[in-house]
Protein backbone atom coordinates (compact mmCIF):
# COMPACT_ATOMS: atom_id res chain seq x y z
CA UNK A 1 0.00 0.00 0.00
CA UNK A 2 1.52 3.08 -0.92
CA UNK A 3 0.24 6.93 -0.73
CA UNK A 4 0.91 10.11 -2.41
CA UNK A 5 -0.15 13.40 -1.93
CA UNK A 6 -3.59 13.88 -2.15
CA UNK A 7 -4.60 10.34 -2.26
CA UNK A 8 -7.15 9.50 0.68
CA UNK A 9 -5.23 5.96 1.43
CA UNK A 10 -3.24 3.67 -0.28
CA UNK A 11 -3.06 1.47 -3.44
CA UNK A 12 -5.80 -0.44 -5.33
CA UNK A 13 -4.40 -3.69 -6.91
CA UNK A 14 -0.61 -3.00 -8.23
CA UNK A 15 1.32 -4.91 -6.26
CA UNK A 16 -0.29 -5.56 -3.13
CA UNK A 17 -1.13 -9.26 -3.68
CA UNK A 18 -2.86 -9.60 -0.18
CA UNK A 19 -5.58 -7.07 -1.13
CA UNK A 20 -8.89 -7.78 -2.38
CA UNK A 21 -12.30 -6.19 -3.18
CA UNK A 22 -15.95 -6.40 -3.23
CA UNK A 23 -19.61 -6.04 -4.12
CA UNK A 24 -22.43 -8.28 -4.68
CA UNK A 25 -26.07 -9.34 -4.04
CA UNK A 26 -29.12 -7.59 -6.17
CA UNK A 27 -30.07 -8.63 -9.62
CA UNK A 28 -28.24 -7.27 -13.10
CA UNK A 29 -30.42 -5.69 -15.56
CA UNK A 30 -29.86 -5.29 -19.43
CA UNK A 31 -30.82 -1.31 -20.43
CA UNK A 32 -30.45 0.15 -23.79
CA UNK A 33 -29.49 3.48 -22.52
CA UNK A 34 -26.86 3.63 -19.64
CA UNK A 35 -23.95 5.48 -20.33
CA UNK A 36 -24.27 5.22 -23.66
CA UNK A 37 -23.77 8.72 -24.91
CA UNK A 38 -20.80 8.75 -23.26
CA UNK A 39 -19.59 5.78 -24.21
CA UNK A 40 -20.33 5.45 -28.14
CA UNK A 41 -17.81 6.23 -30.64
CA UNK A 42 -20.60 7.31 -33.10
CA UNK A 43 -24.05 7.70 -33.95
CA UNK A 44 -24.15 5.17 -36.25
CA UNK A 45 -21.87 2.07 -33.96
CA UNK A 46 -24.68 -0.96 -33.72
CA UNK A 47 -23.62 -0.66 -29.88
CA UNK A 48 -25.35 -3.71 -28.01
CA UNK A 49 -27.66 -2.98 -24.76
CA UNK A 50 -26.08 -2.44 -22.04
CA UNK A 51 -25.37 -4.85 -18.91
CA UNK A 52 -26.00 -3.10 -15.87
CA UNK A 53 -25.71 -4.41 -11.99
CA UNK A 54 -26.57 -3.35 -9.02
CA UNK A 55 -25.81 -4.37 -5.86
CA UNK A 56 -22.59 -5.65 -3.81
CA UNK A 57 -19.87 -7.07 -5.85
CA UNK A 58 -16.16 -8.08 -4.97
CA UNK A 59 -12.62 -8.61 -6.44
CA UNK A 60 -9.84 -10.53 -4.98
CA UNK A 61 -5.62 -9.75 -6.38
CA UNK A 62 -5.78 -13.39 -7.71
CA UNK A 63 -9.37 -14.41 -9.14
CA UNK A 64 -10.73 -17.61 -6.80
CA UNK A 65 -10.99 -20.79 -7.62
CA UNK A 66 -14.20 -21.78 -9.76
CA UNK A 67 -15.33 -24.12 -7.04
CA UNK A 68 -15.13 -20.93 -4.30
CA UNK A 69 -16.79 -19.09 -6.16
CA UNK A 70 -19.90 -21.25 -6.42
CA UNK A 71 -19.63 -21.53 -2.88
CA UNK A 72 -19.87 -17.63 -2.59
CA UNK A 73 -22.80 -17.30 -5.08
CA UNK A 74 -24.91 -19.59 -2.95
CA UNK A 75 -23.78 -17.89 0.07
CA UNK A 76 -25.81 -14.70 -2.30
CA UNK A 77 -24.27 -11.80 -0.31
CA UNK A 78 -22.83 -10.11 -3.18
CA UNK A 79 -23.72 -10.69 -6.75
CA UNK A 80 -20.51 -9.26 -9.27
CA UNK A 81 -16.80 -9.51 -8.89
CA UNK A 82 -14.35 -7.83 -9.91
CA UNK A 83 -11.34 -9.55 -11.89
CA UNK A 84 -8.02 -8.11 -13.19
CA UNK A 85 -7.62 -8.86 -16.91
CA UNK A 86 -4.19 -7.77 -17.63
CA UNK A 87 -1.71 -4.67 -17.94
CA UNK A 88 1.96 -4.56 -16.88
CA UNK A 89 1.13 -3.29 -13.50
CA UNK A 90 -1.47 -5.69 -12.48
CA UNK A 91 0.02 -6.66 -9.26
CA UNK A 92 -1.16 -10.76 -9.08
CA UNK A 93 -0.94 -13.76 -11.29
CA UNK A 94 -4.22 -15.36 -12.66
CA UNK A 95 -4.09 -18.96 -12.85
CA UNK A 96 -8.17 -18.74 -12.63
CA UNK A 97 -8.35 -16.87 -14.95
CA UNK A 98 -9.32 -18.14 -18.49
CA UNK A 99 -11.98 -18.49 -20.60
CA UNK A 100 -12.97 -21.56 -19.32
CA UNK A 101 -13.33 -19.84 -15.44
CA UNK A 102 -15.16 -16.68 -17.05
CA UNK A 103 -18.03 -19.10 -18.77
CA UNK A 104 -18.36 -21.15 -15.75
CA UNK A 105 -18.72 -18.35 -13.24
CA UNK A 106 -20.88 -16.72 -15.29
CA UNK A 107 -23.04 -19.99 -15.66
CA UNK A 108 -23.20 -19.72 -11.57
CA UNK A 109 -24.52 -16.29 -11.76
CA UNK A 110 -22.02 -13.46 -11.36
CA UNK A 111 -21.87 -10.72 -12.94
CA UNK A 112 -17.72 -9.25 -13.91
CA UNK A 113 -15.98 -6.40 -13.88
CA UNK A 114 -13.00 -6.22 -15.97
CA UNK A 115 -10.27 -4.22 -14.36
CA UNK A 116 -6.70 -3.40 -16.72
CA UNK A 117 -4.18 -1.75 -14.80
CA UNK A 118 -2.87 0.00 -17.05
CA UNK A 119 0.52 2.69 -17.10
CA UNK A 120 0.37 5.04 -14.09
CA UNK A 121 1.68 8.47 -13.47
CA UNK A 122 5.03 10.08 -13.71
CA UNK A 123 4.56 12.37 -10.21
CA UNK A 124 3.02 8.76 -8.34
CA UNK A 125 5.43 7.75 -5.79
CA UNK A 126 6.71 4.06 -5.80
CA UNK A 127 8.07 1.59 -8.38
CA UNK A 128 6.01 0.71 -11.04
CA UNK A 129 6.86 -1.84 -14.12
CA UNK A 130 5.07 0.73 -16.44
CA UNK A 131 4.85 4.49 -15.99
CA UNK A 132 3.75 7.28 -18.71
CA UNK A 133 5.53 10.40 -19.51
CA UNK A 134 4.44 13.63 -20.93
CA UNK A 135 5.82 13.02 -24.16
CA UNK A 136 4.84 9.16 -24.31
CA UNK A 137 1.15 9.34 -22.77
CA UNK A 138 -1.35 9.68 -25.75
CA UNK A 139 0.94 6.46 -27.52
CA UNK A 140 0.86 4.42 -24.80
CA UNK A 141 -3.10 4.87 -23.93
CA UNK A 142 -3.20 3.96 -27.72
CA UNK A 143 -1.39 0.39 -26.98
CA UNK A 144 -2.95 -0.18 -23.66
CA UNK A 145 -6.42 0.63 -24.93
CA UNK A 146 -5.94 -2.26 -27.63
CA UNK A 147 -4.36 -4.37 -24.98
CA UNK A 148 -6.97 -3.99 -22.98
CA UNK A 149 -9.75 -4.91 -25.28
CA UNK A 150 -7.67 -7.94 -26.50
CA UNK A 151 -7.43 -9.43 -23.23
CA UNK A 152 -11.45 -8.88 -22.53
CA UNK A 153 -11.83 -10.99 -25.84
CA UNK A 154 -9.31 -13.80 -25.53
CA UNK A 155 -11.30 -14.02 -21.88
CA UNK A 156 -14.66 -14.11 -23.70
CA UNK A 157 -15.79 -10.73 -22.79
CA UNK A 158 -17.70 -9.57 -25.51
CA UNK A 159 -17.97 -5.56 -27.23
CA UNK A 160 -20.30 -4.36 -25.73
CA UNK A 161 -18.66 -4.72 -21.88
CA UNK A 162 -17.08 -2.07 -19.63
CA UNK A 163 -13.79 -2.61 -18.86
CA UNK A 164 -12.25 -0.56 -16.16
CA UNK A 165 -8.94 1.21 -16.08
CA UNK A 166 -6.95 1.09 -12.59
CA UNK A 167 -5.39 4.33 -11.99
CA UNK A 168 -3.66 4.57 -8.04
CA UNK A 169 -3.40 7.84 -6.26
CA UNK A 170 -1.24 10.84 -7.20
CA UNK A 171 -0.45 14.69 -7.09
CA UNK A 172 -3.40 16.03 -9.01
CA UNK A 173 -2.19 19.68 -7.97
CA UNK A 174 1.20 18.59 -10.18
CA UNK A 175 -0.57 19.95 -13.62
CA UNK A 176 1.92 18.51 -16.05
CA UNK A 177 1.68 15.19 -14.39
CA UNK A 178 -2.37 15.23 -14.40
CA UNK A 179 -2.19 17.01 -17.89
CA UNK A 180 -0.33 13.35 -18.55
CA UNK A 181 -2.68 11.20 -16.84
CA UNK A 182 -5.31 12.64 -18.95
CA UNK A 183 -3.77 12.45 -22.07
CA UNK A 184 -3.24 8.81 -21.39
CA UNK A 185 -6.95 8.24 -20.23
CA UNK A 186 -8.69 10.05 -23.44
CA UNK A 187 -6.07 7.93 -25.86
CA UNK A 188 -7.29 4.94 -23.68
CA UNK A 189 -10.92 5.45 -24.12
CA UNK A 190 -10.64 6.27 -27.82
CA UNK A 191 -9.25 2.91 -28.31
CA UNK A 192 -12.11 1.32 -26.29
CA UNK A 193 -14.83 3.07 -28.02
CA UNK A 194 -13.51 2.42 -31.44
CA UNK A 195 -13.85 -1.38 -30.78
CA UNK A 196 -17.16 -0.68 -29.41
CA UNK A 197 -16.21 -1.47 -25.66
CA UNK A 198 -17.38 0.86 -22.74
CA UNK A 199 -14.75 3.15 -21.04
CA UNK A 200 -15.10 2.69 -16.87
CA UNK A 201 -12.28 4.07 -14.46
CA UNK A 202 -11.39 2.93 -11.17
CA UNK A 203 -9.78 5.58 -8.78
CA UNK A 204 -9.70 7.35 -5.42
CA UNK A 205 -11.99 9.84 -4.40
CA UNK A 206 -9.59 12.45 -2.96
CA UNK A 207 -6.95 12.09 -5.79
CA UNK A 208 -7.41 9.72 -9.16
CA UNK A 209 -11.09 9.86 -9.35
CA UNK A 210 -11.41 13.51 -8.40
CA UNK A 211 -9.06 14.57 -11.47
CA UNK A 212 -12.12 12.73 -13.78
CA UNK A 213 -14.56 14.15 -12.16
CA UNK A 214 -13.39 17.80 -11.97
CA UNK A 215 -11.52 18.41 -15.36
CA UNK A 216 -13.76 20.89 -17.57
CA UNK A 217 -12.76 19.44 -21.15
CA UNK A 218 -14.76 15.84 -21.08
CA UNK A 219 -13.92 15.26 -24.15
CA UNK A 220 -13.38 11.11 -24.16
CA UNK A 221 -13.80 10.85 -20.84
CA UNK A 222 -15.00 7.52 -19.16
CA UNK A 223 -18.44 7.33 -19.05
CA UNK A 224 -18.35 5.45 -15.68
CA UNK A 225 -16.55 6.05 -12.58
CA UNK A 226 -15.73 4.21 -9.85
CA UNK A 227 -14.42 6.04 -6.72
CA UNK A 228 -12.65 4.57 -3.88
CA UNK A 229 -14.02 6.67 -0.19
CA UNK A 230 -13.66 4.29 2.44
CA UNK A 231 -16.78 5.48 4.68
CA UNK A 232 -18.10 1.83 5.23
CA UNK A 233 -21.35 2.97 3.68
CA UNK A 234 -23.08 1.24 0.97
CA UNK A 235 -24.29 3.72 -1.57
CA UNK A 236 -23.43 5.34 -4.65
CA UNK A 237 -25.31 8.56 -4.26
CA UNK A 238 -25.69 9.80 -0.46
CA UNK A 239 -21.69 10.27 -0.35
CA UNK A 240 -21.03 10.89 -4.05
CA UNK A 241 -18.67 13.71 -3.71
CA UNK A 242 -19.31 15.65 -6.88
CA UNK A 243 -21.86 17.19 -9.11
CA UNK A 244 -25.22 15.02 -8.81
CA UNK A 245 -25.35 15.34 -12.53
CA UNK A 246 -22.46 13.40 -13.38
CA UNK A 247 -22.14 9.85 -14.08
CA UNK A 248 -25.78 9.20 -13.44
CA UNK A 249 -28.24 6.68 -15.36
CA UNK A 250 -26.50 3.50 -14.22
CA UNK A 251 -22.56 4.69 -14.27
CA UNK A 252 -20.86 4.60 -10.65
CA UNK A 253 -19.19 2.18 -8.68
CA UNK A 254 -18.19 2.69 -4.89
CA UNK A 255 -15.21 1.01 -2.91
CA UNK A 256 -16.58 1.42 0.88
CA UNK A 257 -14.82 -0.62 2.79
CA UNK A 258 -11.19 -2.67 2.54
CA UNK A 259 -9.66 -5.38 3.85
CA UNK A 260 -12.60 -7.56 5.19
CA UNK A 261 -11.80 -11.25 5.51
CA UNK A 262 -15.09 -12.91 4.92
CA UNK A 263 -15.98 -17.10 4.67
CA UNK A 264 -18.58 -18.24 2.68
CA UNK A 265 -19.53 -21.56 1.85
CA UNK A 266 -16.08 -22.89 3.42
CA UNK A 267 -14.12 -20.44 1.55
CA UNK A 268 -12.21 -17.83 3.26
CA UNK A 269 -11.16 -14.76 1.12
CA UNK A 270 -10.41 -11.11 2.23
CA UNK A 271 -12.34 -8.34 0.08
CA UNK A 272 -12.83 -4.59 -0.32
CA UNK A 273 -16.81 -3.90 -0.33
CA UNK A 274 -18.30 -2.26 -3.15
CA UNK A 275 -21.65 -0.95 -3.88
CA UNK A 276 -22.36 -1.05 -7.74
CA UNK A 277 -24.83 0.37 -9.99
CA UNK A 278 -23.01 0.26 -13.12
CA UNK A 279 -22.41 -1.76 -16.24
CA UNK A 280 -20.56 -4.80 -16.31
CA UNK A 281 -19.05 -7.61 -18.98
CA UNK A 282 -21.22 -9.00 -21.65
CA UNK A 283 -20.06 -12.51 -21.54
CA UNK A 284 -20.61 -15.12 -24.31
Amino acid sequence: MFKAKGSRAGSHRLSKRNRYVAWGAAGAVVVAGGAFAATSASAATPWPAQKTYTGRAFDTCTAPSAAAMKAWRADRFYGAAAVYIGGKNRGCRQPNLTKSWVKTVNAQGWKLIPLYVGAQPPCQTGTRNEKMTASNAASLGTTDGKDAVAQAAALGMKAGSALYLDMEPYDITNAACNKAVLTYVRSFDKVLRGKTYRAGYYGFSSSSAAAIATAKDRTDLPGNLWYAKWDKVNTTTSDWPWATSLYTNHSRGHQYMVNSKEKRGGYTITVDRNAWDAPVALVG
